[in-house]
């Protein structure tokens, strides 16, 4: 749908500006920010550098694993199904690491990890008790959900970004972010365990 959004936007933007004689200022505005874009991709690559390398850091330090371990009672109380999963809640713990740290490119492969590890653990269930095994379990739903709303302790996304665009002061969406994503998240979370407590419960009636 997005693919069709863009292009409809596209074609109208070259209509416009074809019928009120602008080609030459959209030319100018397509090739200044392909220039742009490249400029962006090079300063994300060297603060996604960085970042990885300092989260590799952290890994080998055992400075993750404690993480981990602080997180685990808040995940057995939002998961309380497959606490006993570790592998599971592993791929968890470390996709929510990345994701405080603002670090959403390391975030990514864990957070597929858990996700596929989830599905798997719901096939399973499906396979003992039935159901549909290509549907979202619940744990999938709340995982998802607490994964977009991201609670970021520093926003390096939007830091990095106001910084290559001439921020005096990049940093100072630190707070007001974390107050955003923080609200957002539990939000989110509220509401996931809500709904899932209602499933379990109506699932359990029939």
């Amino acid at each position: 749908m997005l693919n069709y959004i863009w292009a409809f936007m596209i074609i109208v933007g070259i209509l416009v500006a074809a019928f009120t004689g602008s080609m030459e200022a959209v030319s100018s505005t397509v090739l200044d920010s392909a220039k742009e874009a490249i400029q962006l991709c090079l300063v994300m690559l060297g603060v996604v550098g960085m970042w990885t390398g300092i989260m590799k850091i952290a890994e080998q330090t055992g400075l993750v694993r404690q993480f981990t371990k602080l997180l685990m009672p808040i995940l057995r109380l939002l998961f309380p199904r497959i606490a006993h999963r570790e592998a599971v809640m592993g791929y968890i713990a470390a996709n929510l690491i990345a994701n405080l740290l603002g670090l959403g490119w390391a975030a990514t492969p864990t957070g597929l990890k858990a996700m596929k590890a989830l599905q798997e653990v719901h096939k399973e269930e499906c396979a003992i008790s039935g159901g549909d095994p290509e549907a979202a379990s619940d744990e999938m739903c709340l995982f998802l959900v607490i994964n977009i709303s991201s609670l970021q302790l520093i926003p390096i996304n939007m830091i990095a970004y106001r910084s290559q665009y001439g921020s005096v002061h990049p940093g100072v969406i630190i707070l007001p972010g974390l107050i955003a994503t923080m609200v957002s998240t539990l939000a989110g979370v509220l509401y996931g365990v809500w709904k899932c407590r209602r499933n379990q419960r109506k699932n359990s009636k029939q």
